[in-house]
């Protein structure tokens, strides 16, 4: 849908849900029974109390999640019949002044791996990037929220770089409509010093290019979609799960997607992230 200047959408329903990609993706795995630590920044606004309380209900440990003044990074979603959606995003907090503590430092270095995404300064995530590199901490990077080329500071400091497929057009200068077409696109960020690509790819579920492998992933089929918010968020925290708990890849992606299958079905991005009894009893389901 594409709105004119000067033109009225109505909408049914207005909600207001905790969220965030970062966010998202700890809740993902905190909620999937895996230790996970948050360090972020949030506002002085109301929205900061619902965040925390989000996090925490999740399983996820927020000692290293800051409050900043101003409001805290916020997003409009515009949801369509279909599931499908459109997203603008204000960056309250995760825009502001970052600074890393000697507890966050601490906690990066000892992590068993790292989630960073584009809805803070890149600045930042080549800072936190760098740490974890010097500790031997694998980190994953979501391409989402901000837009715009990543640095190559960035990219050589990266284990799994994680793009849709839009995003992957969008780096690369390449098409990606077909497996082929994916695939050439990932190789091509392999050459920049990443070592492997996961792409999410909507519909067409999702495929990991490394030096090596080509592993593709379908969807796993649902009755009906209800909302794909934080779909994709909810796809790589369980993902990162997976590969912690010492998952092969091509079982690591199948958990993913049942994992993503069932956020689907429920309505917010945080709320309706799936606990680890959901994914089991998804993954025994007949595709």
């Amino acid at each position: 849908m594409l709105q004119r200047t000067g033109e009225t959408i109505s909408a049914s329903t207005l909600n207001v849900y905790p969220g965030g990609k970062g966010a998202n993706q700890a809740a993902a795995a905190g909620k999937l029974g895996y230790p996970t630590y948050f360090l972020g920044q949030v506002g002085q606004d109301a929205h900061a109390g619902l965040l925390r309380n989000a996090l925490e209900d999740s399983g996820v440990d927020i000692s290293c999640l800051r409050a900043v003044d101003g409001p805290s990074g916020s997003a409009v979603i515009l949801l369509q019949p279909s599931g499908e959606n459109s997203i603008i995003i204000v960056g309250g907090a995760n825009m502001s002044q970052w600074e890393l503590v000697d507890e966050g430092r601490q906690l990066l270095q000892s992590a068993g791996g790292i989630l960073l995404q584009r809805e803070i300064p890149e600045e930042v995530n080549i800072m936190v990037a760098q740490v974890a590199k010097e500790a031997g901490v694998p980190v994953l990077l979501d391409c989402g929220g901000m837009e715009g080329p990543i640095s190559e500071d960035l990219l050589k400091l990266l284990s799994v770089l994680s793009p849709n497929e839009t995003e992957l057009a969008r780096m690369t200068g390449k098409p990606t409509e077909s497996d082929s077409e994916v695939e050439a696109a990932a190789r091509q960020l392999l050459e920049q010093g990443v070592d492997t690509v996961l792409v999410k790819r909507g519909s067409q579920g999702s495929m990991l290019v490394t030096g090596r492998d080509n592993i593709k992933q379908p969807i796993f089929k649902v009755d009906k979609v209800i909302d794909t918010t934080g779909a994709g968020d909810c796809y790589t925290g369980a993902y990162s799960v997976a590969v912690l708990e010492g998952m092969e890849p091509a079982e690591a992606l199948q958990f993913a997607a049942a994992a993503a299958s069932v956020c689907i079905q429920r309505q917010g991005a945080m709320p309706s992230l799936p606990r680890r009894e959901e994914v089991t009893s998804a993954l025994q389901e007949p595709q």
